[in-house]
């Protein structure tokens, strides 16, 4: 338990809590002392609005980002007030200033996070309004709050540059060793392969997301800049976890065939599995340390783990004979290489955080490594192209609008105390997405419920507005820091915080409550509503782009394998850039899958026919992945004509489906027969058979190298074929009209 809290104490999401815990307490405390509690109080507002938008990024990026937020909150809070009093003004204005700033989504989620900041200054001006100089003064203190926000913010990145990355390297360890785990797991015998391939689908969208921060900072980042060893290694840790990551991905053993064939040799599986399952907790043993920052010292040798399987495989050859063993002991070898590729990258991360790495084995290239960043840049194209009801987020700006405008009529007119009350549960419940905003309305109002419930309990037995303006600091400092971690138990503690602090400023404080319970409820209902019958966004609409940019993804890393194994050579930035791509968005179409099967029944169109699509495109990038790393870590031969028209073939099959899903796919189809992909195998085996003939001469060795060569290209363009084949088979199914 002790651990856990230390953990939490520790982690990225109460150092964000506290930030705007400090930057909104203090200004109430020091003006509340001099007698200017308004003041303060403002000033507060104006750093909590600001809040949002400090996500991960490089510093320039931050500065900027905050400053913009800062400006416009202030600057939307000044024209509410200044159209409020003329009617016909204030509602036109209102319902564009709500959909413009609903719709600067589309520039990706920095401009989420400001647009989240000014939809909230927007809604609760009108918790505070005002007119002539005292509107003036009043814009410029929240103005003041956000750059003060800012200085806090600096001063906690300045006090510890590195601690951010540092956790977000701890959390990408602890990720990649839960994969890891996973791929240990299949070689359980009753291993319920279906049920962990969902977990692993359901794992790379975590690892897609903390990949994103971490490539944002790390890279991003000139104020970390390659003339820092400390950078330099931060780097390559991370280069080598996602090498991890891929060689995991890459790496698909048929563990039933293995199970049958060495039935007789339980030992071999039973030493594999444990080099497996050691390759996971030295992972997690590594994220511990960092976490702790305590010196690592490695519980497993895993070199050790290594000689005893390569002694099993000795063992069996001499057992069985050469002859007899020979496919055995290709199948063996190919794991060592797997397991000593993957104790190799975890060796030069030990030495990383040992501080073992030596200038030299840190190559950076800052304009190549940009290259892996999202472009930062915000053409007005992007935001036209976007007015179509085609668009998602226009079709949730425009419902998020009108819901608006709608809480805001029945707030001003009916007898609801707080229309502000209402408008800012609407905004923070409602999402483009059905699942979530479902999900957000129920732990909202249960988190209101029983925030309220606790809060109103301490009051009855506490009588003292010292021991209150305490406990509703840190329920503000909670409720902040869980607001990414568990949304029921943030929305639980600012319940909480606001029973407190009303209890100390308001005498009829219970009055306030009820009525912030009642608004809260309405919020809730309007946005759940209008998100259920207003232009909604069904996953099933955006699916087939989802499953479009996962197969383009795929075709496009695929094209990079081939063209590095026909040139050979070193791997380019191009081929890194399409392996992130690919990985990307498997995980954003299995992320689509999951908001899917929120969604009700009757809208869970084709489902299955999803599914089978996000296994068959993972299936997918785990055999490119797994030709890729081959070709990267083994010498090999030149690539044939056969080889070339094999791949093309492949290649054909996924341009097809995405001429299927979009039929302006730019694409030459030239359709090639059953028995011209036959005659490519043919001339493949045919190729690499003859070529293992005249070099009889060569040595045992080399020999047996290029058998595996042979062996494992020619298995995984079989297996390429009926991959793609599938995926083509699949997406004509899905469009077919039910």
């Amino acid at each position: 338990m002790i651990e856990e809290i230390r953990k939490f104490a520790d982690s990225t999401h109460f150092t964000n809590g506290l930030k705007v815990t400090i930057a909104t307490v203090t200004p109430v405390l020091v003006f509340a002392y001099l007698g200017h509690f308004d003041v303060g109080f403002t000033i507060a507002l104006g750093a909590f609005f600001t809040y949002p938008s400090d996500i991960p990024s490089s510093l320039k990026h931050k500065i900027n980002g905050l400053i913009v937020a800062a400006i416009l909150v202030a600057f939307v809070n000044l024209l509410v007030n200044l159209a409020y009093p003329y009617g016909i003004i204030f509602y036109p204005l209102f319902g564009m200033l709500l959909f413009l700033f609903s719709m600067i989504s589309v520039y990706g989620q920095r401009a989420t996070a400001v647009s989240f900041s000014c939809l909230l200054s927007i809604c609760l001006a009108f918790a505070h309004l005002h007119s002539g100089w005292e509107m003036l003064q009043y814009c410029g203190l929240m103005l003041a709050g956000g750059l003060f926000y800012l200085l806090i913010s600096l001063l906690f990145y300045y006090l510890n540059p590195y601690r951010f990355i540092e956790l977000q390297l701890a959390s990408c360890i602890d990720l990649t060793a839960k994969y890891l785990k996973l791929r240990a797991d299949l070689w359980k015998i009753d291993a319920d392969k279906k049920t962990i391939t969902e977990k692993q689908l359901a794992l790379q969208v975590e690892i897609n997301t903390n990949h994103e921060n971490i490539r944002k900072v790390l890279i991003g980042n000139h104020s970390l800049s390659s003339d820092s060893a400390q950078n330099r290694k931060l780097l390559i840790v991370f280069v080598n976890l996602v090498e991890i990551l891929e060689l995991a991905l890459a790496t698909a053993f048929d563990h039933k065939t293995l199970h049958q064939k060495f039935d007789t040799h339980p030992e071999i599986i039973r030493n594999y599995a444990t080099i497996a399952t050691n390759l996971k907790k030295t992972l997690k043993q590594l994220s511990k340390n960092i976490e702790s920052r305590t010196t690592y010292r490695s519980k497993h040798s895993l070199v050790e783990d290594l000689k005893k399987f390569e002694a099993t495989i000795l063992a069996y050859e001499k057992a069985l004979g050469d002859n007899e063993a020979k496919e055995g002991v290709i199948m063996l070898t190919t794991m060592l290489h797997y397991a000593e590729s993957q104790v190799e990258k975890i060796k030069i991360i030990e030495r990383a955080f040992n501080l073992k790495i030596e200038e030299v084995d840190v190559v950076t290239n800052q304009k190549e490594l940009e290259k892996f960043l999202t472009p930062q840049y915000y053409p007005l194209s992007t935001f036209i192209n976007n007015l179509s009801f085609s668009s998602t987020l226009f079709r949730h700006s425009l419902r998020l609008s009108i819901t608006l405008l709608f809480g805001f009529l029945i707030g001003t007119f009916l007898p609801f105390q707080n229309v502000y009350w209402i408008l800012l549960t609407i905004i923070v419940i409602m999402r483009p997405g059905y699942g979530l905003t479902k999900e957000r309305s129920f732990e909202r109002t249960f988190g209101t419920i029983l925030g309220g419930f606790i809060a109103f309990g301490c009051i009855y037995f506490i009588d003292n507005n010292v021991a209150l303006s305490l406990m509703a600091i840190l329920c503000v400092l909670l409720g902040m820091s869980f607001s990414n971690i568990s949304y029921k138990t943030s929305a639980t503690f600012v319940t909480m915080y606001v029973v407190f602090l009303y209890s100390i400023l308001t005498p009829d404080f219970d009055n306030v409550i009820q009525f912030r319970i009642i608004d809260t409820m309405v919020g809730a209902l309007l946005a759940y509503t209008f998100n259920h019958f207003v232009w909604p966004s069904w996953e099933f609409i955006n699916t087939p782009n989802h499953i479009e940019k996962a197969i383009f993804a795929n075709k496009k890393y695929l094209t990079e394998i081939a063209l590095f194994y026909n040139k050979k050579g070193n791997v380019t930035t191009v081929y890194k850039v399409a392996r992130k791509n690919a990985f990307i968005e498997i995980g954003n179409l299995m992320a689509s899958f999951q908001r899917m099967s929120q969604e009700p029944k009757s809208k869970q169109k084709k489902i299955d026919q999803v599914y089978k699509l996000a296994v068959l495109n993972h299936t997918l990038l785990s055999s490119i992945a797994s030709m890729g790393t081959y070709i990267q870590s083994h010498k090999t031969t030149a690539a044939s004509d056969a080889f070339n028209r094999v791949m093309a073939t492949v290649l054909q099959n996924l341009d097809e489906a995405l001429l299927l899903l979009n039929p302006n796919y730019n694409a030459e189809i030239n359709p090639i027969s059953t028995s011209e992909k036959a005659k490519g195998f043919t001339e493949l085996m045919a190729i690499r058979m003859k070529e293992l003939t005249e070099r009889s001469t060569l040595d045992a060795t080399t020999n047996k190298v290029q058998m595996q060569e042979a062996q494992l290209i020619i298995e995984q363009l079989i297996w390429l074929i009926n991959l793609s084949e599938n995926i083509l088979k699949n997406t004509k199914l899905l469009i077919e009209k039910e």
